[in-house]
């Protein structure tokens, strides 16, 4: 009788410390993070987050990283946001435009924030900044075009054409091209552009610059970021000072910006998720750009 008792009270002691693991797993929080390639910028914001996310508490305990990268590709993000819908997801990061863009589907579910997007609204990611009405909000790395043209008048009050290289099929340099031709317009200021589809276009694009203008312009596009050892060496040899969206180009290579902290930028967007992940809605958290 005693033997029947103590074996039933084992099972009951077995049974209980399960239910208690079960609670503790179900309590683990799990993020989705898909970055569109590997670059400085883009590297800096994934690294500055994890320790962000290390600074509020998140440990393997408490959270669980499932991490995929696009490696520059849209069919590749594509990929990976079909395998994400099948996660149960708290929240969905996504570093880079085209890599939000992928994921966007899955915001009918999984709350989706974004780092490193420059014009949310003109990539269809939201209808509002403030009130974010699609489940999705982020950081925004918005570029101050201007300042940037201005600093080069400023180190070279003489030049007459700016070179603009950048990706048409990346929404977020569109934006910053076109309002960086708006502004040369302005200033008098003559725009030779020059587009790129791949790295392995960059130098002879860079080529043709040289020949053509007398400083060059690169915004935050990650096809040119990626490429900066392909044409830097082209551009200096030719005495063409590149003039860069983000301090991290200018880190790799560039002569000099007016630009974004990306470190700043995944610190903010580990702060929102954590939010987010606590059940802050998506509606009330708006956009962010560099505080």
């Amino acid at each position: 009788m005693n033997k029947l008792l103590g074996t039933v009270l084992t099972s009951a002691l077995t049974i209980s410390l399960l239910a208690g693991c079960g609670t503790s797993t179900s309590n683990k929080k799990k993020v989705g993070i898909i970055q569109f390639m590997d670059h400085t910028s883009l590297n800096e914001i994934k690294d500055s987050f994890d320790k962000e996310m290390k600074t509020l508490g998140y440990d393997d305990k408490n959270i669980e990283y499932t991490f995929k990268n696009g490696q520059g590709d849209t069919n590749t993000c594509a990929s990976i946001a079909n395998d994400f819908a099948g996660k149960n997801f708290d929240c969905v990061m996504a570093i880079a435009t085209p890599a939000a863009q992928a994921v966007a589907k899955l915001a009918t579910k999984t709350p989706v924030v974004f780092s490193a997007v420059t014009d949310p609204v003109g990539a269809q990611l939201t209808s509002s900044l403030s009130k974010p009405d699609k489940n999705i909000t982020g950081t925004s790395d918005e570029v101050q075009v201007d300042q940037i043209i201005d600093k080069a008048l400023e180190i070279n009050p003489n030049t007459k054409t700016i070179g603009m290289l950048y990706n048409k099929g990346e929404a977020n340099s569109v934006t910053n091209i076109k309002k960086a031709k708006a502004y040369c317009a302005e200033k008098n200021i003559k725009v030779v552009e020059a587009t790129i589809a791949s790295v392995n276009e960059a130098q002879s694009a860079v080529n043709v610059l040289n020949s053509k203008c007398d400083a060059i312009f690169a915004p935050n596009d990650n096809t040119v970021a990626s490429a900066m050892a392909a044409y830097l060496q082209v551009a200096n040899d030719a005495g063409k000072p590149i003039y860069c969206g983000a301090d991290s180009m200018v880190n790799d290579g560039g002569f000099a910006t007016v630009g974004i902290d990306y470190d700043v930028l995944g610190v903010q967007t580990g702060e929102m998720i954590e939010r987010i992940v606590n059940g802050a809605t998506v509606a009330d958290t708006p956009v962010e750009q560099i505080a």
